[in-house]
């Protein structure tokens, strides 16, 4: 199983000491906790996607870039790619751009974002949300797996006879997830195309987030992509951890109590009952995130919010400390009980690799086989299978 931690990228005010860090300072925290979260032994590093303040990532892939430079076995993700306002082009170029630079350490999760006003920054109309999530993830789908692409649809211009560059490295594409809290058509498009389903179920009750695991896995199986069991799962997470649970509580109670997503509602008792929150000791964050597999069955990724709420760099890489060194290996160990062969590991390069290939080769894509030469592709201005360049005729 893969865990990793995921930031959601705000600047929030520390309640503490009273400091409000600099976008500079947020963004050059995050290369340091990604890179922390390495050396620990985490496996992921995921980042949301938001185009106002007070968050920072408006450019994820920039940003992952430069964490997948100065690490080599974390996996770089998204905790939200934004499939509704951005251009499935773009997302396909981009993201096969990081796969290459970081030797397919990539995948991404996609999602309709959670800021209303977002839609009409990009053009776009939140009442069709949906409609546009599926659109454009076929498209994209389609434009990492076809050479050439003619397409037509209601949300963008049409594509005739496009190549979207980089073509993904070993002509696989990085593995995607459906992120969603609330919309069952999201569990219902994962399993349709085989990809995974990631729950992050850090703020709402348990039991809504298990209908949607559970009918994902159904449609998954439906849709004759394994058993019900084989799905990919993920889910989220949230911990504080002390040594012991008055002196968690005594240490994160000032940033719960002022969180933009917390601040002013139930007390921290109160959200720590009702949903997978957990602030306690290393054991009482072991035994709440072991009942996530009672709640959904065996999954292939854990991610933990990591820097929120206004927390320190130093306060996040001792939380880092305490999650690698004394909660991971032990939740490798206990949820590995029973698992078998049956359930697949959590996805990697190498293994899509493995799964398309075999034994052979990978294939090193050619962006226009059989059409011409691979730099200039054919021409634009005749209709001709002739070679030729693509600027026009002076």
């Amino acid at each position: 199983m893969q865990i990793g931690i995921f930031s959601v990228s705000d600047i929030t005010r520390d309640p503490v000491s009273q400091v409000t860090p600099s976008e500079h300072e947020r963004i050059k925290a995050a290369v340091a906790i990604a890179q922390k979260a390495e050396e620990v032994g985490l496996d992921v590093f995921a980042i949301g996607e938001h185009h106002n303040p007070p968050f920072f990532s408006s450019a994820p892939t920039t940003l992952l870039a430069a964490i997948a430079a100065t690490t080599s076995k974390l996996i770089v993700s998204t905790a939200t790619t934004l499939i509704t306002t951005n251009d499935p082009v773009r997302i396909a170029e981009e993201y096969a751009m990081l796969q290459h630079l970081a030797d397919g350490r990539v995948d991404l999760m996609l999602g309709r974002g959670n800021t209303a006003p977002v839609y009409p920054w990009f053009g776009r109309d939140i009442r069709r949300s949906l409609e546009l999530t599926l659109e454009n993830y076929s498209l994209l789908h389609g434009l990492w797996r076809n050479d050439v692409v003619d397409w037509s649809g209601e949300f963008r211009a049409p594509l005739k006879g496009f190549t979207a560059t980089p073509r993904p490295l070993d002509d696989v594409p990085p593995f995607v997830w459906h992120g969603s809290i609330r919309t069952p058509e999201i569990a219902e498009q994962a399993a349709y195309y085989g990809d995974g389903f990631f729950a992050n179920n850090i703020f709402w009750p348990k039991e809504h987030f298990i209908k949607l695991v559970e009918f994902y896995r159904q449609r998954f199986e439906h849709y004759g992509h394994g058993t019900a069991r084989q799905a990919i799962v993920g889910v989220g997470a949230q911990a504080y951890i002390g040594k012991t649970s008055q002196q968690a509580k005594a240490e994160f109670r000032p940033y719960f109590d002022e969180a933009p997503v917390y601040g002013g509602g139930p007390s921290l008792e109160e959200v720590e009952a009702s949903t997978p929150l957990v602030v306690g000791s290393v054991q009482e964050v072991i035994d709440k995130t072991m009942a996530f597999r009672d709640n959904f069955g065996d999954f292939q990724r854990l991610l933990f919010l990591g820097d929120h709420a206004g927390l320190p760099l130093g306060k996040v890489l001792d939380q880092l400390e305490l999650l690698g060194g004394e909660v991971v290996p032990v939740l490798r160990r206990e949820m590995a009980v029973g698992r078998g062969d049956v359930v697949p590991e959590g996805p990697t390069h190498a293994a899509l690799v493995k799964a398309k290939y075999g034994d052979a080769e990978p294939r090193a894509p050619r962006p226009r086989p059989n059409r011409g030469d691979n730099v200039t592709g054919t021409s634009p201005y005749q209709d001709s299978d002739d070679v030729q360049p693509i600027y026009p005729r002076l």
